[in-house]
């Protein structure tokens, strides 16, 4: 079935909430998909050598391949480091092992069809290209510097949850191939982001919030996923004006409480947690009642 092309500037289009900056495109992109195409090549060149060099062909591919792979997702993790005003550093530096990767790779190329002065010099050049492109990951975690250790890892840990239940909720949505939905879902998504920005400029609103980027997050989670499934079997109207409501609420809540948290205004949280409790158990998601 032809599917009605949408977008920010349709006709009919929704529009992001104010203040909001328009997604970037990913730095996860063509640079990165020639470091998996590149060496290729390897594969046609270890299949007319003999068997030692066939083999340190592979291996290079091999090598290559992973430290494209490893690139890739240091960058996304990268991006998503950047994206926050309070975040952890990357556990592990993907980037700094795919340019050690990068460079072992081309060294064994190098030692399979020249010598093993060739193999050190493309090894370095390798290492120090990669860098040059794609520089080093996030060594250092970043906060404010008037608000404690814990209570940043509080507001990082935090985010990266809630960060999880939006990625979920839009891959049970994406998984439709409906545009419109996923623009919805998307537009929902920027609205939860401004929460989380909010709260990292202050984490002191942590604790006025924590429901939402949890509880409330996460019920929103389960009920994507119930509806993808079932809009998925039977294509239901009255099930998809639902959800587009749930939506419309969620993001009503979400938009008014941060504005409450930027006028450090906490006196209706508990009026708008019940309403919204109450929404989403009319979705089918139960809420704990001691929430």
């Amino acid at each position: 079935m032809a599917q009605k092309y949408g977008g920010q500037h349709s006709p009919g289009a929704t529009k992001a909430p104010s203040g909001l900056r328009a997604k970037k495109a990913a730095r996860a992109g063509g640079r990165v998909n020639f470091l998996f195409f590149a060496p290729l090549i390897l594969a046609v060149k270890a299949f007319t050598s003999e068997p030692v060099a066939m083999a340190m062909y592979l291996a290079s591919l091999g090598l290559l391949l992973l430290a494209a792979w490893l690139t890739r997702e240091g960058l996304l993790a990268q991006e998503a480091f950047e994206a926050r005003k309070v975040a952890r550093r990357p556990a592990i530096p993907r980037k700094l092992f795919g340019a050690v990767l990068t460079g072992a790779g081309l060294a064994t190329t190098g030692l399979a069809g020249h010598g093993p002065i060739e193999a050190i010099i493309f090894g370095v050049l390798g290492l120090g290209l990669h860098i040059a492109a794609f520089g080093f990951d996030p060594m250092k975690s970043k906060g404010l510097g008037d608000v404690d250790e814990f209570q940043n890892s509080r507001v990082a840990r935090a985010v990266e949850e809630a960060e999880a239940h939006l990625t979920a909720m839009h891959k049970s949505i994406a998984s439709l191939n409906d545009r419109d939905l996923v623009a919805r879902i998307e537009r929902f998504q920027s609205t939860a982001r401004h929460m989380f920005r909010v709260i990292e400029t202050d984490p002191r609103d942590l604790t006025a919030a924590r429901k939402y980027l949890s509880v409330y997050l996460d019920a929103a989670r389960q009920a994507s996923a119930k509806f993808a499934d079932l809009y998925a079997r039977n294509h239901s109207v009255e099930a998809r004006k639902n959800y587009e409501a749930l939506l419309e609420d969620l993001e009503q809540s979400f938009g008014s409480r941060t504005q409450k948290l930027l006028a450090d205004d906490h006196v209706d949280l508990d009026i708008e947690i019940d309403v919204l409790r109450a929404r989403l158990e009319r979705e089918g998601v139960k809420i704990a009642s001691d929430l």
